[in-house]
């Protein structure tokens, strides 16, 4: 794919801008797309990002709220699908759902692995075993675990 990624510009739950690309330069970045009204996000892919946050500590997790009508993201609302009430990793708003439409999401979750020279390694939608095995093997050969 080796699109380089200038750009992903989001809101923190603060609603500060923030340009993860800068934020997480020079850093493996992986992005999971998520709303809090997907059960397949909330339920397998949250905790599963939490692992590969674990297994892979020189990599960046960060999830990305993507915003559509009726369905938008609070920090309260983000906050509360989580038992600890504190977010296991980086979460950030996409407001009006523009950078899930820049990386042209098939739905949520999609994941999106960054390489550490800030291309585009993969793009992975769902929660599923085939997914998440389909993510391991794109992190193990862009990580050296």
């Amino acid at each position: 794919m080796n699109t380089t990624i200038q750009s992903i510009p989001v809101l923190d739950l603060d609603g500060i801008s923030v340009d993860l690309m800068t934020a997480y330069k020079s850093k493996v970045l992986l992005l999971i797309f998520y709303n809090n009204d997907c059960l397949g996000c909330t339920g397998r892919a949250i905790p599963l990002a939490y692992d590969f946050q674990q297994k892979y500590p020189s990599i960046q997790v960060a999830g990305i709220h993507a915003d559509f009508i009726n369905r938008e993201g609070t920090k309260a609302n983000i906050k509360s699908i989580f038992t600890s009430g504190e977010n296991p990793f980086p979460i950030y708003i996409d407001k009006n759902h523009k950078v899930y439409d820049q990386f042209k999401a098939e739905g949520t979750p999609q994941w999106v692995l960054i390489s550490e020279k800030g291309e585009l390694f993969r793009s992975i939608f769902g929660s599923q075993d085939n997914a998440a095995n389909r993510l391991f093997y794109a992190l193990e050969s862009l990580v050296d675990g």
